[in-house]
């Protein structure tokens, strides 16, 4: 029997991707940790490694589709031995049963005999269905659904019975099935219409999780904005004498790795900040993993610096720096970029004086920093020109209250204007 190769599930959070590429053809042999193909998750493009040995007798899945979903076969297996062109032909499915004859019309003379009492309807043919569920190719699905066809009412030619593409074009047009209404319909962006000259494309997997998660979040965790000025030169004194004493190392600082480096501490001083909201329970974590938001080609990603409290400064600036190299490549393993106590947005290099982030659920909070600049400011009770930048804590006021947000602001201004506190 073919071995079934199914779409994996490359992260916990993963419920559909989209078949980017097949490395290997029909008729190829494969070893175990071979690379098969490459699949497209809502984060990145991540490679699927053969399991077991054997031949590729079939290609389910053509790549380039989308919306594949966790479990969905994608291709066959033969293993050693097997016929692959047994493995990859269509099995002869039990023969349907002949239609009943109508019975003949009842002469006018004749009294028509009571009709029989109804019988059971016949079971469907076994190797058409898995459980409850019709055995068919994403793309006959779309097809079937785009014609209005009925998947029962096709007899599939695919392996096990499985409904492809060419059954469908054969199968006569139908009228299509009212779609059985979800629990909670969401309300449907409506099209736009436009004379205006434009271009519509379509959206990435990215893209749309991005929009899902954001409007999730804004809609359901209710957000507290807490934003405070710092100066800025300290940090910046400190981070020239540091880069010259890396240089030999080939290392350099940026002013974003230092501000990861106070966030963890001042996370740790205020530990009520450094949580997460689970309905009935609190989450509080026990060490600081910051997520550092990186804008990449078609969207947003947050490689995680796992224990930031515990790195020097230098080891979280080589972390980022190879973290933000991969996930500008989509290479990032899941465990990069999914979990996180809090995170950082920096927009300063844009020139944004101040925004407001948007937390990322579960965590409870995210900082958002801005622009350092010139400004007249207070320093030692005199009015004086420094470099001042606004940071903007946004935190789920379901899980931490206004007065430890505002000591997080507090702790994490004093670091970053007397920098020196987090090299003791």
């Amino acid at each position: 029997m073919p071995i079934e190769l199914k779409m994996p599930a490359l992260s916990p959070t993963m419920e559909e991707g989209t078949l980017a590429k097949w490395l290997v053809k029909e008729g190829d042999k494969v070893n175990s940790g071979d690379i098969l193909a490459e699949i497209e998750t809502d984060k990145a493009t991540m490679e699927f490694e053969a399991v077991d040995e054997g031949t590729i007798a079939k290609i389910l899945v053509p790549e380039g589709a989308e919306g594949v979903k966790v479990g969905e076969p994608i291709a066959l297996l033969a293993g050693d031995g097997e016929d692959v062109s047994a493995a990859s032909a269509p099995k002869a499915d039990t023969p349907a049963p002949a239609p009943a004859k109508a019975a003949p019309a009842p002469k006018a003379d004749e009294t028509p005999k009571s009709a029989p009492p109804p019988t059971a309807a016949a079971p469907r043919p076994a190797s058409k269905t898995e459980g409850d569920r019709i055995k068919a190719s994403p793309l006959a699905r779309r097809i079937a659904e785009e014609k209005g066809i009925d998947l029962l009412s096709v007899q599939g030619s695919g392996p096990g019975g499985r409904i492809v593409k060419a059954d469908i074009e054969q199968a006569p047009a139908g009228s299509p099935a009212a779609a059985p209404a979800p629990a909670t319909a969401p309300q449907a962006t409506p099209p736009v219409a436009t004379e205006i000259p434009h271009e519509a494309v379509k959206l990435s997997n990215m893209r749309k999780t991005i929009a899902r998660r954001l409007s999730e979040a804004k809609q359901t965790v209710p957000h507290i904005y807490l934003t405070v000025d710092i100066n800025l030169d300290a940090l910046l004194k400190l981070r020239g004498e540091l880069n010259k004493g890396l240089e030999g190392r080939g290392i350099k600082l940026s002013v974003n790795d230092l501000l990861i480096k106070a966030l963890a501490m001042a996370l740790m001083e205020v530990p009520e900040c450094n949580v997460s909201f689970a309905g009935d329970q609190l989450i509080q974590y026990k060490r600081v993993d910051i997520s550092v938001a990186v804008s990449i080609p078609g969207g947003l990603i947050t490689p995680i610096v796992a224990n930031a409290d515990g790195k020097s400064v230098s080891a979280i600036a080589k972390e980022i720096h190879e973290l933000a190299g991969r996930a500008r490549e989509g290479r990032l393993q899941p465990h990069e970029y999914e979990g996180g106590t809090a995170s950082l947005s920096n927009m300063g290099m844009y020139g944004i004086k101040q925004f407001e982030a948007i937390i990322n659920p579960p965590q409870g909070m995210i900082m958002a920093i801005g622009a350092g600049e010139k400004r007249p400011y207070v320093v030692n009770d005199s009015l004086q020109i420094a470099t001042v930048m606004s940071a903007t804590g946004s935190f789920d006021h379901r899980a931490i209250d206004g007065a430890d947000g505002a000591k997080l602001m507090q702790a994490f201004k004093r670091l970053v204007e007397n920098p020196l506190g987090m090299l003791a």
